[in-house]
């Protein structure tokens, strides 16, 4: 039986992609796995590549259909008990997604379990938070223009959402969360998955005992522009999904901003 299905979601981002699928065959999970990679119409031969590499499947998603639709396509060919929703641009070394397939297995009350987000620096990422409010976002951003993100971060506990760029869950969870909400193209998408696996009273966990690289790579960078409008309207689109009072104000935020620009 296959027990985690590592889902990566790839958009022209060739080497980053490589870089993260050698991660996983220098140092494979010792849990029975399969790798599934979803190709988002990449044009750098990135699929190409991954099919290249032994003990890959990767599906062609036909078209950029984002993060979120990507990821449910990969969840749904899959096979296994738990999945893994893993960005490209990752580095995954030896041991950590047995550590979080075992956090899984001995916390029965935790449904999602991400690890401390570091660069190829060593430098801490603030990769979980509370759910997204106006309050809360101006407390994020804060706490990340902080020098207390190290600290924050070796700490072990439950916060309302873990990152999507490395990203643990049972499937009965995932299922019974009815997947990722494919509004939300490119961001957001972890916070409202989590909110959604939150409602139905089980526990998302941060845990500093496994460190994945997180290199933040070429798939933004070729695409700034579209990559922040994308953001804007998953932002906006979460808003008016929790929030829908405050969706006004964020609308008319974002054409103010969009104008001055």
């Amino acid at each position: 039986m296959t027990s985690i299905s590592i889902i990566i979601v790839s958009f022209n981002a060739r080497a980053d992609l490589e870089r993260c699928l050698d991660s996983l065959r220098a140092a494979p999970p010792a849990t029975p796995h399969e790798i599934l990679v979803v190709d988002n119409a990449s044009t750098d031969g990135s699929a190409t590549a991954a099919r290249n590499r032994a003990g890959v499947r990767v599906i062609d998603a036909g078209a950029n259909v984002g993060f979120a639709r990507a990821c449910n396509i990969g969840i749904r060919a899959s096979q296994g008990t738990h999945l893994l929703l893993l960005n490209s641009d990752t580095i995954v070394p030896a041991g950590a997604v047995d550590t979080l397939f075992a956090e899984l297995q001995r916390t029965p009350d935790v449904a999602v379990v991400g690890p401390r987000l570091v660069d190829e620096t060593g430098r801490a990422e603030l990769s979980f938070g509370r759910m997204i409010t106006p309050f809360a976002e101006r407390r994020q951003k804060r706490i990340a223009r902080s020098g207390l993100v190290d600290q924050l971060t070796r700490r072990r506990h439950h916060p309302d959402w873990v990152s999507g760029a490395c990203l643990m869950v049972s499937r009965a969870d995932a299922d019974a969360a009815g997947l990722l909400d494919e509004r939300f193209f490119m961001y957001t998408e972890d916070v409202d998955f989590c909110a959604s696996i939150r409602a139905r009273g089980r526990r998302i966990l941060f845990t500093p005992d496994v460190e994945v690289i997180h290199t933040r790579g070429r798939s933004v960078a070729s695409a700034p522009e579209a990559t922040h409008a994308a953001y804007r309207r998953s932002h906006l689109a979460f808003y008016e999904k929790h929030h829908p009072a405050w969706a006004p104000f964020l609308r008319l935020y974002i054409r103010l901003r969009d104008r001055s620009r």
